[in-house]
């Protein structure tokens, strides 16, 4: 027996967490990946996972400790051996074949004869619609002992390359193909000396095994599998789970390469949050609201208009028209494409079936060949807030119940501060409540500072480096009481509130659709790791969008899909994009990609700086908006561009210039001297590179580089 400290594993970009739920306590028996602690960020809340199995002999630490990765949680007396999965909470999963279910249309593979050790024959097992494929690379070697679904070989078609696995366990004898050599289903691959009975391993699917990218995250296990030998009700090639903006491009793809598609999806439109209470819905009501302020500010340009007066049954209305014109053009693409669309909750019975109830309480079994699992993200909610119609989430904040006369947003992020933007423009006075010392984290502070500045008249407070701790519901309004994130500093006094946004993040769904019951693997979490072809370790189901890791934006999941369907169709797509572009639509926007300059100071990253500040351009100031700048950073080194930012009118517009970019591997002379129509903002884009290289002539004389 021997003690070991359990601490906290690596928790991405949470610096300081609270410790908010203890889980287990001292005699409890714990396993590899168990749940020890709840803890909470400004942002969400998570769960820390155990990396050894023992006995706890000691707690570490108690409620309201703040921890950060290395903290010393507690120590376990370990048990004999004890595996090295570290406690991520974020962990990879590894390509792990599920086990055999009856009735599943996937072919069997090969069965190990069980009982003493003896001489097996591997063979290739059905490996769908390839006749005879090249071996590439022979990845053991006579001696190696090797388990149940360890790769062997990877051989490669005119469509994909894949890797055999192995359907028993022992020590290798002899190996029966080289380098070159063709095979088909039923080659013998290799002789091994079986040790006990070995479990089959269900290794041929539809669509070929692609070799999983190698992970920097430690491995989460793979459940074992259920099966299912009741009643179909629909059989497919592919299922899509999830209808949002990855789910529907992933079945739209699908279908278009042919694939007989079922797309299952729980509201009664397609689009998902994004389309229906998410981006689209926001946008509507960003574009009221900027309207609105636009009138506002001509006024000063010699054109008086009437104080608005807001018809809020109207104006909601105008959202929800726009909403319909998006799901309706959807469904119209979908029945197009004779996707069939199957409404209700979907749940994993096997790794070929799933359930599907509907809000009747019907129920019907999809059984497929392939799957991509699309099923998105919720939000954050905090433990201590109580449910009342005067507190809301981003949905309830879209929903326009009420103008609040008082407004808190609990969350600088942005969607926080989208919503406050509207609600402030419709009349409400607003405060925000950040435990970080900064709004908008993740975008460089040069640019928030710029925003901030323009946005001041709507915030009564903004209050940084600040924890909700309690939530009432009076008869008067919401009470919420704050503390101080830094020990010993003051917090605001308590406040009572109209109205109160929770906008503190977004968790994933992968733990609310069975998915261990499909075999796949899904971290403490919730997240469902992949390969660069979107592959789950279950080899013939694929997971996108929210559910695979951050960022959590439509744009990267509508790309994730479009390579999960064309790799499901044999083709060899990879997820290989170096930017995925990030877009405030508050007022001025705030975009930005690839490396930002404060990311870059604090990794040490040498970059160099042009910077074009929007009150040279002739556009901007005639629009009356030159608060803004354009900046693009360069690596030091090699000159190429590396990240680059804007925040103004439009920013989101234009940003795509900057990803293309940074995609294209392009030097500042690449930017400069590709003409950009004048006057507009998108000029500030090639002026920013000309700053860099010292040849900007619309601001005073520089250095040339």
């Amino acid at each position: 027996m021997s003690t070991i400290e359990v601490k906290v594993p690596d928790i991405g970009d949470f610096k300081e967490v609270e410790v908010i739920e203890l889980l287990v306590k001292v005699g409890d028996t714990i396993k590899v990946d168990q749940s020890l602690v709840t803890v909470e960020s400004d942002k969400a809340s998570m769960e820390i996972p155990a990396s050894h199995a023992g006995v706890i002999k000691e707690m570490k630490v108690k409620l309201g400790d703040k921890i950060a990765e290395g903290s010393i949680l507690l120590v376990v007396e370990a048990e004999g051996a004890v595996g090295t999965v570290a406690a991520s909470a974020t962990p990879a999963a590894p390509a792990v074949a599920v086990a055999p279910v009856a009735a599943a249309p996937a072919p069997a593979a090969v069965a190990a004869p069980a009982g003493p050790v003896g001489i097996v024959e591997v063979k290739v097992p059905d490996i769908g619609d390839f006749k005879e494929v090249e071996v590439i690379e022979v990845m053991v070697k006579v001696g190696d002992t090797i388990k149940v679904d360890q790769s062997l070989i990877t051989v490669e078609s005119d469509k994909a390359s894949m890797e055999i696995p192995s359907s028993h366990a022992g020590v290798i004898k002899e190996i029966k193909v080289k380098v070159g050599d063709k095979v088909a289903e039923g080659s013998l691959l290799l002789l091994v000396e079986s040790v006990g009975a070995s479990a089959p391993a269900a290794v041929a699917v539809a669509a070929p095994v692609v070799a999983a990218v190698a992970s920097v995250a430690p491995a989460t296990p793979a459940p074992v599998a259920s099966g299912y030998t009741g009643q179909v009700d629909i059989e497919c090639d592919m299922m899509v789970l999830g209808a949002g903006p990855g789910g529907y491009s992933a079945a739209f793809r699908s279908a278009d390469l042919g694939m007989n598609t079922v797309l299952v999806e729980k509201y009664s439109t397609l689009g998902g949050v994004c389309l229906n209470v998410g981006c689209i819905p926001s946008k509507a009501l960003l574009h009221v609201a900027a309207v609105i302020d636009e009138t506002s500010h001509m006024e000063a340009l010699g054109v008086t208009f009437a104080k608005p007066a807001i018809d809020i049954d109207k104006l909601r209305g105008y959202k929800e028209s726009v909403i319909k014109k998006m799901t309706t053009g959807l469904a119209g693409m979908a029945k197009a494409r004779k996707v069939n669309i199957v409404q209700g909750v979907g749940q994993f019975l096997s790794p070929y079936h799933i359930e599907v109830t509907a809000a009747d309480g019907t129920k019907k079994v999809v059984q497929f060949k392939q799957a991509i699992i699309a099923a998105g993200s919720s939000v954050v909610n905090l433990p201590f807030v109580p449910v009342d119609p005067r507190i809301v989430d981003s949905t309830g904040a879209l929903e326009l119940r009420q103008v609040p006369k008082r407004m808190l947003v609990i969350g600088g992020g942005i969607i926080g501060l989208e919503m406050a933007t509207v609600y402030s423009t419709l009349g409400a006075r607003i405060d925000v409540v950040e435990m970080m010392d900064g709004l908008m984290q993740g975008a460089d502070r040069d640019m928030v500072k710029v925003w901030q500045k323009h946005n001041e008249k709507r915030f009564d407070n903004i209050m940084l480096k600040t924890k909700t701790v309690g939530v009432e519901a009076l008869p008067e309004g919401i009470k919420v009481t704050f503390a101080s994130a830094v020990e010993g500093e003051a917090a605001p006094a308590p406040q009572v509130y109209d109205l109160v946004l929770v906008a503190v993040g977004r968790s994933p769904n992968g733990k609310k659709i069975a998915a261990d019951k499909a075999g796949v693997a899904v971290t403490d979490r919730g997240f469902i790791n992949v390969d660069k072809q979107m592959r789950t370790n279950v080899p013939h189901i694929f997971a996108i969008g929210d559910l695979v890791g951050q960022p959590m934006l439509a744009h990267k999941a509508v790309h994730e899909a479009h390579v999960a369907a064309e790799a499901a169709a044999g083709e060899k797509a990879y997820f290989d994009a170096q930017v995925i572009p990030s877009v405030a639509y508050t007022d001025p926007e705030v975009a930005w990609v690839g490396v930002t300059e404060d990311e870059a100071k604090a990794k040490g990253i040498k970059v160099e700086k042009g910077l074009f500040p929007w009150m040279a351009s002739g556009r901007a100031v005639a629009n009356g908006r030159d608060e803004g700048f354009t900046k693009l950073l360069f690596d030091a080194e090699t000159k190429r561009i590396v990240g680059g930012g804007i925040v103004g009118t439009h920013a989101g517009d234009m940003i795509g210039e900057i990803a293309l970019a940074i995609e294209m591997g392009a030097d500042a002379v690449d930017i400069g001297k590709t003409i950009h129509p004048h006057p507009t903002l998108g000029e500030s884009i090639g002026m920013a590179a000309e700053v860099y290289k010292g040849v900007c002539t619309d601001l005073p004389p520089q250095r040339k580089k």
